[in-house]
């Protein structure tokens, strides 16, 4: 499925079906739901797994579905991949198939992922623990309880902790358990997840996968054994990805690689300029020395990502901030060509109660910057401008 010794961006581009029968250099559009046979016995064999070919789409059975999961298992040199209608139906098929003996989730989380362990996944059987992104002491006593999943993310949405995987794998994997590692803002490029340890990796492919803010979608890559029980709750759930999305996707990993790097650089630029800057309280990327994961980001990852966020001043009107700005866009999601900006307490974690956002430090002065492909000067100047 993937040929390791080709490089990442070799493999973004000739990794999957490669061509049609027409010629196509790349999969077309297969725009159809179902498709047809001659025989019974041909489709027999099919639906069996005795033959190649295609079945029904929402089963993922579709040309450009199964070509980007090729691609896609090539760059976190998995044995397989599942394309998903969003990351969050990644990440709720992944923790209800495999979260039967419960979960311990590390560290903190996007609103929505919050939202689903603390409100939804009970309903299903599925207990969970929080305990902080450190606690390795805290992550024994719930596996030795029996806890059969650890979650977290690495770096984490908005603060960007760092969680050192390769440290989590040994440990759970000691008592049995599986981890699943939420790697969107470090992204295959630049976050060898399952290489470090982990299980699992899962993707909001809305983010750095899409990269265009053009597609919605979530990506899980694992061992292909680990892979039949999310998939049958993809199937059921009708969580797979559209074979449009799927065609845009490939599309965009082909220069997943010349991006993402363009990102590291600029935001390593940017999170330079606003590090001491008058009106910044404090300052989130991992590049920097003083962040608290700056260590562990450095063994585990080959660049810092196109995230930071930042705690304004309490004198600085965190909306004025927003006004003046020209060139960051005020909305929500990350990862795209353009930067932007957004308040987590009012986007991704408006969920979560006054005092879990206060204790998170997640406040109306943080503000949560996704750093595009705009000249990264042209980047510093308009924050410099917005925080004169």
């Amino acid at each position: 499925m993937h040929k390791p010794a080709l490089k990442f961006s070799t493999r973004a581009i000739h990794a999957g079906l490669n061509s049609d029968a027409f010629g196509s250099p790349h999969i077309p559009l297969y725009d159809t739901t179902t498709f047809k046979y001659a025989t019974m016995e041909q489709m027999e064999r099919v639906i069996d797994g005795r033959d190649s070919g295609y079945f029904y789409t929402r089963y993922g059975s579709n040309p450009g579905i199964v070509n980007v999961e090729y691609k896609l298992a090539s760059l976190e040199q998995a044995g397989g991949a599942l394309a998903f209608a969003s990351g969050m139906a990644a990440i709720s098929a992944t923790l209800i198939a495999h979260g039967e003996r419960g979960i311990v989730c590390m560290g903190e989380l996007y609103g929505g992922s919050w939202e689903l362990m603390t409100a939804q996944l009970g309903s299903l059987g599925r207990r969970v623990a929080f305990i902080d992104a450190g606690d390795m002491e805290g992550l024994r006593r719930y596996l030795q309880q029996g806890y059969g999943l650890v979650y977290f993310e690495t770096p984490s949405n908005p603060l960007l902790q760092i969680i050192d995987i390769a440290a989590v794998a040994d440990i759970a994997h000691a008592y049995g358990a599986l981890l699943a590692v939420d790697s969107t803002f470090g992204t295959p490029v630049n976050q060898q997840t399952l290489t470090l340890g982990a299980d699992i990796v899962i993707h909001s492919a809305t983010k750095y996968l899409g990269g265009h803010s053009d597609l919605t979608g979530g990506v899980v890559a694992a061992n292909a054994d680990l892979l039949p029980a999310i998939n049958a709750w993809r199937k059921n759930l009708g969580q797979c990805m559209a074979p449009e999305t799927a065609h845009l996707l490939a599309r965009s990993l082909a220069t997943l690689e010349l991006r993402v790097h363009r990102q590291n650089a600029s935001a390593a630029r940017i999170a330079a300029f606003l590090q001491g800057h008058a009106a910044v309280e404090r300052l989130y990327y991992p590049g920097l020395p003083a962040h608290g994961g700056h260590e562990i980001a450095k063994k585990q990852m080959s660049g810092f990502g196109g995230m930071l966020s930042v705690a304004l001043k309490a004198h600085v009107d965190a909306a004025a901030f927003f006004d003046r700005l020209q060139l960051f866009s005020l909305a929500v999601s990350l990862g795209g060509i353009e930067s932007l900006v957004c308040q987590p307490c009012r986007t991704s974690h408006r969920g979560l109660s006054p005092a879990l956002k206060a204790k998170k430090g997640i406040t109306d002065q943080l503000i949560r910057v996704s750093i595009g492909l705009e000249d990264a000067e042209d980047l510093e100047q308009d924050l410099a401008q917005a925080l004169a």
